[in-house]
This record gives C-alpha cells, structure tokens and sequence, in this order.
C-alpha cells in the first residue's frame, strides 16, 4: 500500500521540478526534522528557552552572533525591519506599524522588488517602515545610495534571489560598504540561498533564510547575525511578530535540520541530481524543435537545471502550452515556468523522489510526441495565460 497521503485527502500527486516553492509545499523534510517534530509535540516547553537553545545551532552554523527561528523568511525581513525601527523600546515594538521614531526608511535597490508570492517591499512595509528605492530597474550606481541615506534611514534590505536583475546592480560588498560608512544596518534577504555563512562574511548584519527550502525543514524562516540587531527583531515577538510565530515543533524541526545540513552527503546528493539531468537531457535531444540545455544555479547555489527551449514551428506547441499540459496530465509534473513567455522552462532537480526522473522523462515524451503528431501548431495566446492566471485563487475555495 502507498503511504502517499495525497489521494486519501483528495490532492492531486504533484511532482516537483520547479525548485523550492512554498506553493508547492517547498522541499521534502529531511527524516530527522520529522523525527525532531514528533518527539516534542507531546510536550510543554519555554519557548524562549527553546530559542535560546535554536540560537546557539544557528550561530554554530552560520557564524552568527545570534539568531532565531520565524514563521518564514517573509516574516524575518518584517522582523529585522521592526527590530532595525525600534531597537529593544518595548512601547514602540507595540505602536508598530504606526511609527513612532524617526528613523523609519529602508533602502532597497530598484531591481530587488521582487515578488516571491508577495512583494518585497510590503514585507518592508508591513513593519511600518517606508520602503525607499534606489536607483532604476537595470542600473543602480553607488550615488543612488549614498545620496538616498539620511538621517531617516533606519536599515538597507539587500535580495539575492533568481528573480532579481542580475545585472546593472551594486553587488553586496559595494552595498554594505556604503551603508556601513553611514552606520546603517543591512539586511540580506536570502531565503533560496544554500551558502548559510557567505553573506554574514560578506558584512551583512542579518541574513535571513528559509528553513523549509534547501534545508528540508518545516515551514520556517531563520534569522541570523548580530547579536543586538537580532534580540531586537526577537522582541517584535510581542508586538508584529505575534502573528508571525512559530509553535515548538518548527522550532525544533529547524534545529534538527539545521545540524541534518551538517552531515548530509551534498556531493552525493549532486550526483544523484546531475544523473537525473543527464536523463532528461538525453530523452530531449534530437527531438524536433527542441533543445536543452544544463545550466548552473544564477546566484551560484552549487546545483544545475535543465532549460528546455521549444520552437513551435517544429515542436508544434509553445513552452506554456507544454508546461500547462504537463500540469493538467497524470501524474501532473509542475515545471519552473517563470520565463516562460520566452519560449523555455526549466527542470530543477532538488525535489523528487527516487524514481520520479523517470516518470519525468516518460511525461515530457508523452507530450512532444503528442504535440509533434499535430498538424496544428499549440499555440495558446500568452496574453490568455496571463488574462486567467489567478481564476482558480479568485475562486478559492470553490
């Protein structure tokens, strides 16, 4: 019998080759989280002793002075904003969002407002500081920043994300050296980054990363650096943070996959994922009007996908139709479609199960042989994918 419990609950079996996403439910939670979750759900304890304890595993393993765990990453950038506004003034931590003190903006490069199924800058603005961005879309020069830091600024939010423009920008070091010459504090949004140490070297006062995502662990996000800039985002535990707690189970579950992340075989589990790959790579090859290609990470997690590129006049249908079509088959595959109008996806390999690769790659035959048997070309209007893309949550719950 499966112990998939997805069809007892009536969900639809996904397979995930479109990375980390929350959406999806993130990652596979590595055994010991599990078993770190079940083993302290029956019992009481003192949450802030239990942080306290989380504290001295996230500085073990990021090289921070401190840290805590929260409900997400989202939730740390709020966090550290609130701490970075109120410092430890326990009467304006419970006035948040209605600014009291007046240090209350927080810079961020134009290019790094992003959404990550929310936008960056409401979670900025969801501590009651005022987002002020830096520079254009493409093109953020050092006096773009210099001259935006004022006797207001409260703190910097630097984004490493695959969303952000990877090009035109001020890289980390130049940021934090011109926030820093200014004593403004500076937040690294790094929630899909898999390096836990690299930005706290590189001089950011918090690092904030998902424990749900390259971590394996349950839904939770970690906040990570300077002891006194991180007691003060804790304190926003009594105030904004309130609703932004986790309970003892993701608390212990991220400690445990914290020190999983010590011992796991990360050259091992690359290899695995680049046969996985090579599988795929070698299915697409040679077929009509396709064309893939295995990629490295954009902000260098040491991992590799596929970029799948289509053209319809040979394939006979569009990446989206593709995409789409692999979503409504069976098992439904969920493929990384954000660039899709440019006719490719991408295949990511971190979250599957032993033997998915294959079903991937029998599911990818499927459809091309499908679509290419075609006298018609599919090709739905991509402004229709768009014009429809959020029916289904406008819907919900019906």
């Amino acid at each position: 019998m499966s112990d998939d419990i997805r069809a007892s609950i009536g969900l639809r079996p996904v397979i995930n080759v479109s990375g980390t996403m929350t959406s999806l439910g993130a990652s596979i939670v590595v055994p010991e989280a599990i078993a770190a979750m079940s083993s302290i759900l029956p019992q009481f304890v003192e949450i802030n002793d239990l942080q306290r304890k989380a504290s001295a595993v996230i500085a073990r393993l990021t090289g921070a002075e401190a840290g805590f765990v929260t409900a997400s990453c989202s939730a740390g950038i709020s966090l550290a904003v609130a701490g970075a506004i109120t410092g430890n003034n326990l009467l304006a931590i419970e006035k948040l969002p209605n600014v009291t003190p007046e240090k209350n903006e927080v810079l961020v490069q134009t290019g790094h407002v992003v959404s990550y199924g929310a936008p960056v800058d409401q979670a900025i603005r969801l501590a009651g500081a005022k987002a002020v961005l830096i520079g254009q879309a493409t093109s953020t020069h050092r006096f773009h920043m210099e001259n935006a830091i004022t006797e207001r600024t409260a703190a910097a939010v630097y984004v490493v994300s695959h969303h952000v423009v990877d090009y035109g920008l001020l890289n980390l070091k130049e940021f934090v050296e011109i926030a820093h010459a200014k004593g403004v504090p500076v937040i690294v949004d790094a929630a899909s980054e898999y390096d836990l140490r690299v930005f706290l070297e590189q001089g950011a006062d918090i690092a904030l990363y998902s424990g749900h995502k390259f971590l394996g662990g349950p839904t939770s996000g970690i906040v990570a650096g300077k002891k006194e800039l991180v007691r003060n985002a804790f304190l926003q535990n009594m105030g904004i943070g309130r609703g932004m707690k986790v309970g003892k189970e993701s608390i212990f579950g991220a400690m445990a996959a914290l020190e999983a992340w010590e011992m796991r075989d990360h050259t091992g589990i690359r290899e695995r994922e680049t046969g996985y790959l090579n599988l795929w790579k070698r299915m697409l090859d040679d077929r009509p009007g396709v064309t893939a290609l295995i990629e490295p990470d954009p902000t260098k997690n040491p991992l590799d996908r596929l970029r799948v590129i289509l053209k319809p006049e040979e394939a006979h249908i569009t990446a989206w139709d593709l995409a789409d079509a692999l979503a409504r088959g069976t098992p439904p595959i969920i493929v990384r479609d954000h660039e899709v109008e440019h006719q490719y996806f991408y295949l990511d390999p971190c979250n599957l199960h032993p033997g998915q690769e294959k079903i991937v790659a029998s599911r990818l035959a499927e459809e091309l042989d499908k679509a290419h048997a075609s006298n018609e070309i599919i090709a739905t209007p991509i402004e229709i994918r768009g014009k429809h893309r959020f029916d289904a949550v406008l819907r919900w719950p019906d």
